[in-house]
C-alpha cells in the first residue's frame, strides 16, 4: 500500500464528503480512492468512514485519523516545498477564514493583484461572522478584530477598525436624534448584533473626555452577520454602530446619519491569526503580508472633525 496516497485519498474523501469528487480533485479513478480507503481501514484494523447508499459519515476513529492526517499532509507538502522552487514561486491551498463585511468591501475587490502575484495558490475563503476554530475547522488562517483571547495564536496587528454610530434618516424622523447614548435605553431602537455564543445582543459602547459608558440598548431586530446588520440599519429599524469602511459610502450618499458623533466609539484592533502549528508556510507568509500591505491602504477611520 501507498500509505501517503492512502492519507492524501482518506483526506480528500472527508473534506469534500464525497468519493467521486476526491478522485475528481486527485486525478485518480474512484475505483483507485476506493481500493486506498480499504487498505487503510485494513492496515488500521478499523473503520475510518461509515457507509451506506445516501450517505458519508467520519467515524469517531476516523475524525482523531483525519485531523492528525491533513496535518502530517500540509506538513509534507511544506518539507518538499522547503527544497524545491516553490520556495520563488509559493503554490497549494489556503483556507483563510473572514468576516462576509472583510470580504466583501475589503478582499474580494483586491484579489486580482494577488493572483496577479501568486498565480499559483488556491484560496479557500470562508465568510461567517462567527469564531472559526483554526484546528477543528482545518483552516490556515482568521482574519478577527477584536481581542484575541486564544494566547497560543500567532496574532499579526493589521489595522484599527473604527466605529460609527449612524442611523437611516427615515428612523431619525420617526424617533428624534439622540443627544446621549442614555436615551438609546429609553426612547430609541437599535438594530442588535448577537456575537457568537451570547444570548443578548452586544452592547453599546462610548467613550467621551474620561466618560466610557456600555449602553444595553432597546432593540427589535437583532441579527448575526454583518452585511444583514447593515441591511436593517438602512431599512430603518434602529440605530447601529459599525466599523466605518462599511458605512462611509452611505453616510456620503445621505443613506445614512451619523449620531452622537461627540461621542467616540472605541477601536477594535484587526488581526490576522493562525496557529504556530500550521508554521509560517510560503504561501501562508505572502497571504499575511499581501493582507497587511492592502488593509494598511483601506480608510478604517473617518476624517477629522
Amino acid at each position: 500500500m501507498d500509505q501517503v496516497a492512502a492519507l492524501r485519498a482518506f483526506v480528500r474523501i472527508v473534506e469534500t464528503g464525497s468519493f467521486t469528487q476526491a478522485a475528481a480533485d486527485l486525478g485518480t479513478p474512484k475505483a483507485t480512492v476506493s481500493k486506498l480507503l480499504q487498505q487503510l481501514e485494513a492496515h488500521l484494523r478499523t473503520k475510518l468512514l461509515s457507509r451506506t447508499t445516501r450517505r458519508l459519515a467520519v467515524t469517531a476513529d476516523g475524525a482523531a485519523y483525519y485531523e492528525r492526517a491533513a496535518r502530517l499532509l500540509h506538513d509534507l507538502e511544506e518539507l518538499d516545498a522547503s527544497v524545491t522552487a516553490s520556495q520563488a514561486r509559493p503554490k497549494g491551498r489556503l483556507r483563510v477564514d473572514v468576516s462576509s463585511s472583510i470580504a466583501q468591501g475589503i478582499i474580494m475587490p483586491a484579489l486580482g493583484g494577488f493572483f496577479a502575484r501568486y498565480p499559483d495558490i488556491q484560496l479557500d475563503i470562508g465568510t461567517s461572522d462567527r469564531v472559526a476554530d483554526l484546528v477543528a475547522d482545518n483552516v490556515d488562517c482568521v482574519i478577527r478584530a477584536g481581542v484575541i483571547g486564544d494566547l497560543s495564536l500567532i496574532a499579526r496587528r493589521v489595522a484599527e477598525m473604527h466605529m460609527t454610530t449612524c442611523a437611516a434618516p427615515a428612523y431619525l424622523h420617526a424617533h428624534g436624534t439622540p443627544a446621549d447614548p442614555r436615551a438609546l435605553e429609553q426612547d430609541h431602537a437599535t438594530v442588535g448584533y448577537l456575537k457568537q455564543g451570547l444570548a443578548e445582543p452586544h452592547p453599546l459602547r462610548f467613550v467621551h473626555g474620561g466618560e466610557t459608558l456600555e449602553v444595553a440598548a432597546r432593540y427589535q431586530v437583532a441579527v448575526n452577520e454583518a452585511q444583514t446588520y447593515l441591511a436593517a440599519g438602512l431599512a430603518g429599524h434602529g440605530i447601529l454602530q459599525a466599523p466605518h469602511f462599511m458605512v462611509r459610502q452611505h453616510l456620503e450618499s445621505g443613506a445614512l446619519r451619523e449620531v452622537l458623533p461627540e461621542w467616540n466609539v472605541p477601536p477594535l484592533a484587526l488581526h490576522v491569526v493562525y496557529s504556530p502549528s500550521r508554521h509560517l508556510s510560503t504561501r501562508l507568509r505572502v497571504f499575511v503580508d499581501w493582507a497587511a500591505a492592502l488593509f494598511a491602504k483601506v480608510e478604517f477611520a473617518p476624517p477629522r472633525r
